[in-house]
């Protein structure tokens, strides 16, 4: 059982199997917040958990004449404006006659067996549960509010959701409705985000919380790399495995807001939800508004319990279809390869080549449809180039199966181009006010998705190409930011909730494409990064982490969408060596150490690799292979914190403990260095286990002149002899067999052979040098 109820008291217990939530109806009728931490065990009275002033405090306003209750000194379960408190609302409403005064106070309760629904919004999904529906009621305002509540017992996460229904034959204008509130009154805590920008998304930033309102948002019309939908109250002295946490986000792909408020009680206050600037919604009579729904959750273990919580919701609760736990595809996508400039051939060259390397995905890219050469036309025009793809994607798609590779393809259905059919047809169909010059990014606009007739026009282009072809991935991009926002096809009055309209028609869309096509893989991106949400993920089962390859900036990356993402999530590819975004060399072993703890791709081109690199990618994909499970779905916890040091370390541990898999990475190389410790985590404390290297290979460049030390001939550096050497000699690096029980590894750590400390080399020294990495495996040994 999930939810008890106490009906004497009021009071209702929300219990997962670590964490309990607790509220009660205050006597005024107001529903107040208890208590939100480690479970406790089911009473018959949580009354030691309230207490107030005895009374009148100063410049306070009392509730009602003779009381010393006052709004301002409460937890509020969903609190509002104009009757003494004077936090940030959850809820802001214009009535007819120019007020916002409404009373929100308790009526009923009711109890589901199952997870509530939303209507027209993603949501979460979950068998064997239960749902708790609150209404609140203000009879002389005439409106009914629900508060939505599931608890998921195994991941420790409760969703949250807010339905307001107008019994007015009047309208009312909601300025603001949340999604969840909530006040925690005991502790000292620092806010965690997820800040970026393009090609550095969702790096970690901590933020101390003083009296004030402190707020991250998002107006972009998309969830934004700016500022990822989360957020984390952490106590100041936690870590990533001790510690009070409280970790918040929300089911949604739009503008959000999340607020965090202290006020000079000390009481904090969180809030999640739509974001209320640029948006007003007209609710007519009788008429109703859902909300997003939010996720909350909470960790007395640090850092890495909240994330695994969010992790097990993710995975079993948000993402779904045939796929969902299932084994991830690796692939090949031309797009750094080739970019625009492509044909059948070329791209039937890179798909041989990625299948005698193990590969088992083709993903055409971009510049496959219309007239499009480059970024300046075609979008909206799905069919294909046909002096580019002889035949067409029918065509290319079998090619592509017969060489023994499953076929994926590119897509931006959201944007519009100037230089397209669809533009000369649908003026009208683009985001942009009439009277105004629009403003450009990337050569495009967006595509009006609160209009109907575009949603039909998309669905019908869109099954046309999939059912016509052999495609079993779609990557589904959206390449700009909204600006000049208006729709054609809207009334005046709905002008201002545009950007929540535009995704009513974009989960539309997805509803119909993905029922219709349910055994297809869609991997959701936004010029990388910029829309990784979980309102995605209720479609797509993966998404584009970053257009940023390289190992390093990689690293940060993925190290901060861990806080609240899974691997099974995070796209991420081994590209060229000279990375393209920042012009950094690493080497194709630290590039496939980092994107393997994601969803392995490669995206540079084949054809032109050395036999060396062809030989490191054989081997890179055959431990892929049999250790993928164990990437993608093993409980994946934090160790080094690359944003605080010179090293990043991260692992997997298997369900039943016996395997993991560790991540070691180095930033810069330091001078005779200290000899390393690595510490582990997650292991059974009585299984014993052997520790080995994943076998790595450098070439003989990484050495410059210190080669002929060792070398029977003199090779002069960038000479012909050492060219020829580069490219085809495998210089095998250390090899380690460490057995250790499980007790001590997370004791004690372990010692992997020392770096090079400048004077000499042997079997037992260990070659990093600059953004140099390993990858462990750890077994348990058969008794």
């Amino acid at each position: 059982m999930a939810v008890y109820v106490n009906e004497l008291a009021k009071e209702f217990h929300l219990q997962s199997s670590l964490t309990s939530y607790i509220f009660k109806v205050h006597e005024s009728g107001h529903l107040i917040q208890l208590y939100y931490g480690d479970r406790l065990d089911n009473c018959q009275d949580f009354s030691f958990l309230y207490k107030n002033y005895s009374c009148e405090t100063g410049s306070t306003v009392m509730y009602k004449k003779d009381s010393n209750y006052s709004m301002a000194h409460h937890l509020y379960e969903y609190p509002f404006y104009g009757k003494g408190d004077f936090r940030e609302p959850a809820l802001d409403i214009l009535f007819t006659d120019g007020s916002k005064i409404f009373d929100l106070k308790y009526d009923s309760y009711e109890i589901l067996d199952k997870k509530y629904e939303i209507v027209g919004l993603p949501y979460s999904i979950g068998n064997n549960m239960q749902s708790l529906i609150i209404k609140l009621v203000d009879n002389k305002a005439k409106i009914s509010v629900f508060l939505n509540y599931a608890i998921f017992e195994e991941a420790n996460v409760i969703t949250r959701s807010v339905k307001i229904v107008n019994n007015n034959d009047n309208k009312i204008i909601l300025n603001k409705i949340m999604s969840l509130n909530l006040d925690i009154i005991d502790g000292e805590f620092n806010a965690v985000t997820l800040d970026g920008a393009w090609i550095r998304e969702r790096h970690i930033s901590e933020h101390q919380i003083d009296n004030g309102v402190f707020y991250i948002d998002s107006k972009k019309g998309v969830s934004s790399s700016d500022h990822n939908p989360f957020i984390c109250l952490k106590e100041l002295n936690a870590s990533e495995n001790n510690g009070r946490c409280y970790g918040f986000s929300i089911i949604y792909s739009g503008n959000h807001r999340f607020n965090v408020e202290k006020n000079p009680y000390d009481i904090i206050r969180v809030q999640c939800g739509i974001n209320p600037f640029d948006f007003k919604w007209t609710l007519n009579g009788n008429d109703s508004f859902e909300t997003p729904e939010a996720v909350m959750t909470f960790s007395s273990m640090g850092l890495n319990q909240m994330s695994q919580n969010f992790h097990n919701f993710i995975n079993n609760n948000v993402v779904r279809g045939p796929y969902k736990f299932s084994d991830r595809p690796i692939l090949i996508n031309n797009w750094e390869a080739t970019y625009f400039d492509f044909n059948t051939i070329k791209l039937l060259n890179i798909a041989k080549e990625a299948k005698k390397l193990g590969i088992e995905l083709f993903v055409l890219d971009d510049g496959w449809f219309g007239h499009r050469n480059d970024d300046k036309s075609s979008l909206g025009d799905w069919y294909p180039n046909l002096k580019k793809i002889r035949g067409g994607i029918k065509r290319i798609s079998k090619q592509i199966n017969q060489i023994g590779l499953k076929f994926g393809i590119w897509v931006e259905p959201e944007m519009i181009s100037f230089d397209s059919d669809l533009y000369k047809n649908h003026p009208e169909w683009m985001i942009k006010h009439p009277n105004h010059d629009i403003s450009i990014a990337r050569n495009q606009a967006v595509l009006d998705l609160a209009n109907p007739n575009v949603i039909e026009y998309l669905f019908t282009s869109l099954e046309k190409l999939f059912s016509e072809s052999n495609i079993e991935y779609v990557k589904w991009d959206m390449n700009r930011n909204f600006s000049d926002i208006y729709s054609n096809y809207l009334a005046v009055d709905q002008q201002e909730s545009y950007v929540h309209r535009y995704y009513l028609g974009l989960y539309s869309l997805l509803e119909k494409l993905t029922s219709r096509f349910p055994n297809i893989l869609f991997e959701s991106c936004a010029s990388g990064g910029n829309r990784f949400d979980m309102g995605m993920l209720v479609y797509m089962q993966q998404i584009w982490c970053s257009d940023n390859n390289d190992p390093y900036e990689r690293q940060l990356i993925q190290y901060g969408t861990s806080l609240l993402y899974p691997p099974s999530t995070m796209g991420a590819h081994v590209a060229t060596n000279v990375n393209h975004q920042i012009f950094r060399k690493t080497s194709i072993e630290s590039r496939f150490n980092v994107a393997a703890f994601g969803l392995l791709g490669y995206e540079l081109d084949l054809t032109s690799l050395s036999k060396f690199e062809k030989e490191c990618i054989k081997n890179q994909i055959k431990f892929y292979k049999k250790n993928r499970e164990l990437f993608q779905y093993g409980k994946f916890y934090r160790i080094d914190n690359p944003f605080k040091g010179n090293k990043c370390s991260w692992m997997v541990v298997s369900s039943d403990k016996k395997e993991a898999l560790y991540g070691n990475y180095l930033g810069l190389v330091k001078p005779n260095p200290k000899i390393d410790k690595l510490f582990v985590t997650g292991l059974n404390d009585k299984y014993h286990y052997n520790i080995t290297t994943r076998t790595q290979y450098t070439n003989i460049k990484t050495f410059g002149t210190m080669i002929n030390h060792i070398s029977p001939i003199k090779i002069k550096e960038d000479h012909l002899i050492q060219n020829f050497l580069d490219k085809f000699y495998m210089f095998k690096l250390e090899t380690e067999f460490i057995n250790m029980n499980g007790d001590q590894l997370m004791k004690c750590g372990f010692f992997p052979k020392h770096q090079f400390t400048g004077t000499g080399y042997n079997k037992d020294v260990r070659i990093m040098g600059d953004f140099g990495s390993r990858i462990y495996k750890i077994s348990a040994k058969e008794e």
